[in-house]
């Protein structure tokens, strides 16, 4: 057992302290309590940075309440610290925007003791350094978030939303138990670091299908294809829970995933299923959210494709890039949410756009050729400086940058100015930069805590070459799409895709969610 109390168990404790005080006063005005809401988010973010010093200082932390199959462990490492320091950021952003947005509401004192009851156990998730403290933190986030969903209750699309969060998260939550009680079997121990360091000598039958139940469960929580209906329609409920949720919750899969690599790992079925399921979602993703009018819906499509693309990454055994992914994807989605409002009324504001350059095929041969030739010769730049790159890292820098020759396609379109075309020329070569200096980042930051990406053997190469090959051909037609885009076939498929191909009508259909009686 490691000796140091881990600073950061605190976080949670002062968030319910202040959650029990905000229930006393459930109704409007509830005196001090909307100060005192963000008051222990920030007394939680200090904490948090108290535990990152503790931890520069004095190494990994543990605390150990019971032993056995039932053991209750919070650890304080990297990736603990970095995540509780995220989350009780995020927090304390979310609860500011909530003391004004909340202000008059007929139950602001319950909404701000629900957020932060919801925030305590999302703080004991990204701590927690066995399977039981897991299991309980996650259960808790889900029946957190169900009433947040809920607090206008009498919206009848409200009430179909948590209905199937609940189902979908709760689902997860039952492969993660079936997958402790296996793992349990199999090595004897439901401590995270234990299981780990057993996962290194090999998978028995009891572990593989416990592994099968990790990715479920993370599949679950990340709104995954082809389950991903509920993130998208949670914005019934008020625009700090969609922000929470966005810019949050939904990367707990995601955390699971990270917590639990050396085990992932050992499975290559497993890391295939991650490969193939996160990099259709994250292409579903993306094209259903071109297709998006309305503002936070086109947000939530971008959050089921990041999460798509964050478990790609997890896939491929990039598992410090998916840690520094969580924390990018965070703080921008958080920010977008909050500031959608502002967004809509700035956008409203300017004039029409001119006519667009739109690239013929020619130049979308020469905009991919110029990309990938400016990323070739960066990733050699820094192959050179800081050694070679692992085939999935140069994988998913390629993904990257197709996006930005879409750019680049724009500006050597015929009737693109010429500043226009440096622009973006600039732009594949300042994406590529990015990407391997982020990555040389990541890997310092976390990589001595995190399993290395895995030997590329055909199994590998063939998801790779597959991944990339997808992400490319997706990239090619999105530029290609105004060329083809006026003909009727073009405005049928639009309106297909912008329904999500309607499996989230499917979905209703199955739990009767179109049934859904107004409540007395």
């Amino acid at each position: 057992m490691l000796s140091f109390l881990p600073l950061t168990v605190f976080a949670p404790i002062a968030l319910l302290a202040a959650a029990v005080v905000a229930f006393a006063r459930p109704g409007t005005r509830p005196g001090a309590t909307p100060w005192l809401s963000e008051a222990a988010p920030l007394a939680a973010l200090g904490l948090a940075a108290a535990g990152l010093v503790q931890l520069l200082a004095t190494g990994p932390a543990q605390l150990s309440l019971f032993d056995g199959p039932f053991a209750l462990v919070i650890r304080l490492d990297a990736v603990g610290a970095t995540m509780t320091l995220l989350v009780a950021f995020i927090g304390w952003v979310v609860m500011r925007y909530s003391r004004t947005y909340l202000d008059g509401e007929a139950r602001e004192g319950w909404f701000h003791g629900r957020m932060l009851a919801t925030l305590a156990a999302v703080l004991i998730v990204v701590q927690s350094g066995s399977f039981t403290i897991l299991i309980l933190a996650f259960v808790g986030v889900g029946t957190g978030l169900r009433g947040l969903l809920l607090f206008y209750p009498e919206r009848a699309a409200a009430r179909r939303a948590a209905a199937k969060f609940s189902l979908v998260w709760h689902a997860g939550d039952a492969a993660l138990v079936l997958a402790a009680l296996l793992l349990f079997v199999a090595f004897g121990s439901s401590e995270i670091a234990p299981l780990a360091a057993a996962a290194a000598s090999g998978l028995p039958i009891a572990a593989h299908l416990a592994v099968a139940l990790l990715v479920l469960a993370a599949a679950l929580k990340t709104a995954a294809f082809p389950l991903h209906g509920w993130l998208t329609e949670v914005m019934e409920a008020p625009t700090p829970v969609s922000a929470l949720l966005h810019a949050g919750v939904v990367n707990a899969g995601g955390f699971l995933l990270i917590r639990t690599a050396d085990m992932v790992q050992a499975s290559a079925g497993a890391m295939a299923a991650l490969v193939i399921i996160g990099g259709f979602t994250a292409l579903f993703g993306a094209v259903v959210m071109l297709t998006q009018s309305a503002v936070k819906t086109a947000l939530a499509w971008s959050t089921v494709s990041q999460m798509g693309f964050m478990l790609l990454q997890c896939g491929l055994g990039l598992w410090p890039l998916a840690l520094l992914h969580i924390v990018a994807h965070s703080m921008y989605k958080a920010h977008a949410f909050l500031g959608s409002g502002s967004a809509v009324k700035a956008i409203a504001s300017l004039s029409r756009p001119g006519p667009i350059a739109v690239p013929k095929a020619a130049a979308v041969v020469k905009a991919f050729g110029l990309a990938l030739a400016l990323y070739g010769a960066v990733a050699l730049t820094f192959t050179l400086m800081a050694g070679p790159k692992s085939p999935q890292a140069l994988a998913i820098g390629a993904m990257l940058i197709f996006g930005v020759a879409y750019l680049v396609a724009q500006g050597l379109a015929d009737a693109a100015p010429a500043a226009l075309t440096r622009r973006t020329g600039l732009a594949a070569l300042g994406a590529a930069l990015a990407y391997f200096t982020f990555q040389q980042a990541a890997d310092a930051l976390w990589g001595a805590s995190l399993p290395a990406a895995p030997f590329a053997g055909p199994l590998e190469w063939a998801l790779i070459v597959l991944a990339v090959c997808s992400f490319g051909v997706v990239a090619v037609a999105q530029t290609l799409f105004p060329l083809w885009a006026h003909h009727p076939s073009a405005a049928g498929l639009r309106v297909h895709i912008a329904n999500g191909l309607y499996l989230n009508a499917l979905l209703d259909r199955l739990i009767g969610g179109f049934r859904v009686t107004k409540s007395s």
